[in-house]
C-alpha cells in the first residue's frame, strides 16, 4: 500500500487555500491535513500534524514564508514547496530556497481560478517529488581550499546539471573553486524564468570564480561559470578561429526542461571530445542521463553527488543506475573531488 503524502498548506488568502486543497485533491496520493493563514500558525500546525509536505506562499503578515521556512528548519527540516507570486522580488524566492525551501511553484498574478488552476500538475508533482525529498539546512559555504600547485590539467571543461536542491547545493560548491581555476564551468540549473540572472549575481558574490548568466557568445574563460538562463538551452560551439563559445536557443523544443542538461553536456562532448568532466548533482527526474553517456562515448568521466547528501536522489540515481558514474561524492566532498581531476 502507498503512503499518502500529508500535506500543511499555508497561505493567507482564503480563497488560494481553498483553491490550492482542490488542486492538491485531485490526486489520491495526497493528503491535506490542515491549512495556516500565516507563519506563526504554521509553525504550530506543523509541530502538531507532522506533515511530509508544506506549501507555503511568501508574503504574508505575522511571520512571512522566508522567516516561516527558517524557523522550521531550525526546529525540525521539513520539505517545503514555495508557492508565490514574489512578483515584486526575485530576492524572496532565492531567499527561501537558501533557507531550505527544495523547490518553487510560480502563482500567477491573476488570481482568477482558472489562472490558478493551470499550476495544479505542476504542483501535484512537485508535491509528490518533495515528499521524498531529504531539506538540505541552509549553512555559510567555505572558502576555496589553499592549494600552493593547481592539479594536473586533465580536462577543458567542467560541465554541471542540478534541479532540485540546486540553489543550496551550488552556493556550497561554487564558492570551493578557487579564482585561479584553470577550466571554464557551464552550469544548467531547472529554476523558474526570472530568476537565473538575480540568483548567478549573488553566488558571484561568494565565490572566488566570477559567476555569470550566459548571455550567448561569450568566449569560454577559464575561472568563470556561466549557468543557463531560464527558458534556454546553453550549449557550446567552436568558431573558425578554434574558440568555444557559449550559444543559447529555445530549441529543442521537446525537452522535458529548458535549459537542459543533456543538450549542455551533448554539446560539451562534441566540442571538448574526452577532456570533459561532467558533474550530475541533487534533482528529481532524469535530465542528463543521455548526455552522460554521450560524455562517457566521447571518452570523458561523470562524477555524481552521493545519495547521502542529495536533497533528491533522482538525475544522481538514473547515472549511476544506467552504469555511467564513475564515481559517487558527497556535496561537501565534491570541490575537492573536482580539483583533484582537473
Amino acid at each position: 500500500m502507498i503512503d499518502l503524502v500529508r500535506v500543511l498548506i499555508v497561505d493567507d488568502s482564503a480563497y488560494v487555500r481553498k483553491v490550492i486543497r482542490q488542486m492538491l485533491s485531485r490526486s489520491p496520493l495526497i493528503e491535506i491535513v490542515g491549512a495556516a493563514r500565516d507563519g506563526r500558525e504554521a509553525l504550530e500546525m506543523a509541530e502538531e500534524l507532522k506533515p511530509d509536505v508544506i506549501t507555503c506562499d511568501l508574503i504574508m503578515p505575522e511571520l512571512d514564508g522566508v522567516g516561516f521556512i527558517r524557523a522550521q528548519m531550525a526546529r525540525h527540516p521539513i520539505a517545503i514547496v514555495v508557492v508565490s507570486v514574489a512578483s515584486e522580488s526575485g530576492e524572496l524566492v532565492l531567499a527561501a530556497l537558501d533557507a531550505g525551501a527544495v523547490d518553487f511553484v510560480q502563482k500567477p498574478t491573476a488570481l482568477a481560478t482558472d489562472r490558478l488552476l493551470e499550476i495544479a500538475d505542476e504542483l501535484v508533482e512537485k508535491v509528490k517529488e518533495a515528499a521524498r525529498a531529504h531539506p538540505l539546512v541552509s549553512r555559510q559555504p567555505e572558502p576555496p581550499a589553499a592549494r600552493a600547485v593547481m592539479p594536473k590539467h586533465a580536462f577543458d571543461i567542467v560541465v554541471i546539471g542540478i534541479s532540485t536542491g540546486g540553489p543550496q547545493a551550488l552556493k556550497l560548491l561554487i564558492p570551493r573553486l578557487p579564482a585561479g581555476l584553470t577550466v571554464p564551468v557551464a552550469i544548467v540549473l531547472h529554476m523558474p524564468v526570472g530568476y537565473t540572472e538575480l540568483y548567478a549575481r549573488k553566488l558571484n558574490e561568494l565565490s572566488a570564480v566570477t559567476v555569470l548568466e550566459a548571455q550567448g557568445g561569450e568566449l569560454l574563460t577559464p575561472g568563470h561559470a556561466y549557468v543557463a538562463p531560464a527558458g534556454r538551452h546553453l550549449t557550446l560551439r567552436r568558431n573558425g578561429l578554434g574558440q568555444v563559445l557559449t550559444h543559447l536557443d529555445v530549441r529543442p523544443l521537446d525537452t522535458p526542461y529548458r535549459p537542459s542538461v543533456d543538450s549542455l553536456f551533448h554539446s560539451a562532448a562534441d566540442v571538448y571530445g574526452s577532456r570533459v568532466l561532467g558533474i550530475v548533482m541533487t534533482g528529481m527526474g532524469s535530465d542528463g542521463r543521455e548526455g552522460s553517456a554521450w560524455i562517457k562515448a566521447k571518452g570523458g568521466t561523470i562524477l555524481t553527488e552521493s545519495e547521502a547528501s542529495c536533497v533528491v536522489y533522482g538525475m544522481p540515481r538514473s547515472i549511476v543506475e544506467a552504469g555511467l558514474s564513475d564515481g559517487e561524492v558527497r556535496l561537501e566532498e565534491m570541490a575537492d573531488a573536482i580539483l583533484e581531476r582537473i
